[in-house]
């Protein structure tokens, strides 16, 4: 198999989470591949060690690491604004349905662009939910419940107009800021997938979730272009297999992690909106511009790629 790697895989979640999991899911799939040939360190939690959730992607295409996830709307929709099809509000009905695109034409024709423009390499894309809205303040059934609402979105832009559609206040923060500013008061409220809001103990201070699911988010798995471009073709399988099945293992946690998570909300007090479809279709047409704009400034080939999914 050749000479001996060592990889630096880093993420910015606890060891606990469906992500974290799944890079330890990586770590063994390899070593089982390639033995005493692959060392695999992890760095659980970028937080931990004076980084932030942003840096990982500049720390991997210097080669400071190997590899890392990160979220594709989080910095780099901005570069590449053709991974904007993924952020766009109520583009997938189900997971099963993202899933299927990002495996897909459209995963593909994304990962080629992630590549043309940066020092890394796509591996896969696992699942980090849908996002669901949570606020210190009352329940959210409807648009006009989220008037006024000073909200913490990610750096994004699509999430940003999203939010100024339906009338909340949006300020962008990186996550350790966002994160003070709600514990605080500061802010009224924040979007995120279930397994982030535990993660993260927004629940401790948010009392109100409502199921919107306005957003899917995925999270690439990213590994520096140079490094892998040198191993020989054997390793890049071993890593790319190691990392499908890591991936298939993810989604499935992810899925029955949401179903725990709110059980466990559940019992915490936290009180839970499910929208109906009347109520859920309110809030897609409040922010309908948002994709009408999109197909005027995304190549139509996007569109057709995810339609044909």
């Amino acid at each position: 198999m050749g000479k001996s790697i060592h990889i630096r895989f880093a993420g910015y979640s606890p060891p606990d989470t469906t992500h974290s999991r799944a890079v330890g899911r990586f770590r063994d799939a390899l070593t089982n591949r390639l033995g005493e040939a692959a060392r695999v360190d992890i760095f659980w939690n970028v937080f931990d060690f004076g980084y932030k959730g942003l840096d990982l992607l500049d720390m991997v295409e210097r080669g400071q690491l190997t590899m890392c996830y990160s979220s594709t709307s989080y910095g780099l929709s901005d570069l590449i604004p053709e991974l904007q099809i993924i952020d766009l509000p109520y583009i997938f009905e189900s997971p099963e349905k993202a899933h299927h695109a990002l495996d897909g034409a459209l995963g593909a024709c994304l990962t080629g662009k992630i590549e043309s423009k940066k020092g890394l390499r796509v591996l896969g894309y696992w699942d980090n939910g849908f996002r669901h809205i949570t606020n210190r303040k009352h329940p959210i059934r409807t648009p006009e419940d989220i008037a006024g609402l000073r909200i913490r979105l990610m750096p994004n832009e699509v999430h940003r107009k999203s939010f100024e559609l339906l009338g909340a206040v949006p300020l962008a923060t990186n996550l350790e800021e966002g994160l003070a500013m709600m514990a605080s008061g500061e802010l009224d409220a924040q979007e995120n997938p279930l397994a982030n809001t535990v993660a993260y103990g927004i629940h401790k201070f948010h009392r109100h979730i409502t199921m919107s699911a306005h957003f899917y988010a995925a999270r690439g798995v990213f590994i520096h272009k140079e490094t892998f471009d040198a191993w020989p073709s054997e390793t890049q399988a071993a890593v790319r297999e190691s990392v499908r099945e890591a991936v298939v293992f993810q989604r499935g946690l992810a899925r029955a992690e949401e179903i725990k998570k709110r059980k466990e909300l559940e019992s915490a007090g936290i009180a839970f909106v499910d929208p109906t479809g009347e109520e859920r279709a309110r809030f897609a047409n409040a922010v309908s511009s948002v994709q009408e704009e999109a197909r005027t400034r995304l190549p139509e080939e996007l569109f057709r790629l995810l339609e044909k999914e």
